[in-house]
């Protein structure tokens, strides 16, 4: 390869463009490099090494795009659309880091209608009439112009497979990167969403201060309805030098009911830990009731009988 298109090859990390390359060497040491199995078009105007290219595989069944790699990629979208359009979707999902695309995947940008990009071989291109490529709509993070957290996490809601929907809500909230009601915000300000109810009752339960799919599981399955009193999710409790937070509060009974996850299960590290907390709460005056996933899914209506049958045997006679 020329000496000075290698340099800025380098520069780019990779990655160049026609109109960087025209601008120091002439065109026809762009169309060599490309001949010559240096340099591959990946998007128009956007040319990437070659030996980033992943070889396995179907080559000529894949698109170049992503062959490189969905962080390559990403920065080769953002050359390409040239301030026309923001990261959004999947690709969104993977900046926040909130779940990661994989090589092959195919990559996602938006776009005003107005701006002329329609989609190309690995990408998708979402045309939105009033997306605004400016604060608060979009932001720059990882260098790269994307789709604000909540705006990524309400488009991709059907384009997950069901058993991943709720993942990455429910960690961006667990990792206070939004708010359901920002989430709701956005979810009232769009005005078609498949699964429409389906979301907003995740919205209303993570509201409602539960945190994993076992604690929804269990406020829909297990501790509301008749008998059951307005457990309080996610009560802070100063407990020696820090701060606990129990799952599940019934105040008038001092009673925390903890929902332990599959994981957990058998973790004797986890296990100690768990024992030294419910030891200090108790010294406080809190009983801790703890049910294991295994329990929660498998048997209900045993784990229903006995919080009932804990909860009046600490009221008050």
């Amino acid at each position: 390869m020329d000496a000075v298109l290698a340099e800025l090859v380098e520069r780019g990390r990779g990655l160049v463009t026609r109109s960087i390359v025209e601008q120091v060497v002439p065109e026809w040491i762009l169309q060599r490099a490309c001949t010559n199995g240096e340099l591959v078009r990946v998007l128009p105007e956007v040319f990437a090494a070659a030996h980033l290219l992943d070889e396995r595989g179907n080559r000529a069944a894949t698109p170049p795009l992503t062959r490189i790699g969905p962080a390559l990629g990403r920065r080769a979208i953002t050359a390409w659309v040239r301030g026309r359009g923001a990261l959004s979707h999947l690709t969104a999902l993977d900046v926040w880091r909130l779940r990661q695309q994989l090589p092959g995947d195919l990559l996602h940008v938006s776009t005003p209608a107005t701006s002329g990009l329609r989609n190309w071989p690995g990408v998708r291109v979402h045309r939105r009439r009033h997306l605004t490529l400016a604060p608060p709509s979009v932001v720059i993070r990882q260098g790269l112009p994307v789709t604000t957290i909540e705006r990524a996490l309400v488009d991709c809601w059907l384009m997950l497979p069901p058993a991943e929907q709720r993942a990455p809500m429910i960690r961006a909230v667990n990792d206070r990167l939004t708010t359901p009601e920002r989430l709701r915000a956005v979810l009232v300000d769009t005005a078609r969403v498949a699964g429409r109810v389906a979301l907003h009752t995740l919205l209303t339960r993570l509201a409602e201060g539960c945190r994993s799919p076992l604690e929804i599981w269990g406020h829909e399955q297990i501790f509301t309805g008749p008998g059951m009193p307005a457990f309080q999710r996610q009560v802070q409790v100063r407990v020696g030098l820090r701060n606990a937070y129990l799952d599940l509060y019934a105040e008038p009974e001092r009673v925390n009911i903890e929902l332990d996850g599959a994981t957990t299960h058998g973790d004797p590290r986890q296990r100690e830990i768990d024992l030294r907390r419910d030891a200090q709460l108790a010294a406080l005056g809190i009983l801790v009731v703890r049910f294991a996933h295994r329990r929660l899914v498998g048997e209900p209506d045993a784990v229903r009988r006995e919080t009932l049958a804990i909860l009046a045997s600490r009221r008050p006679r």
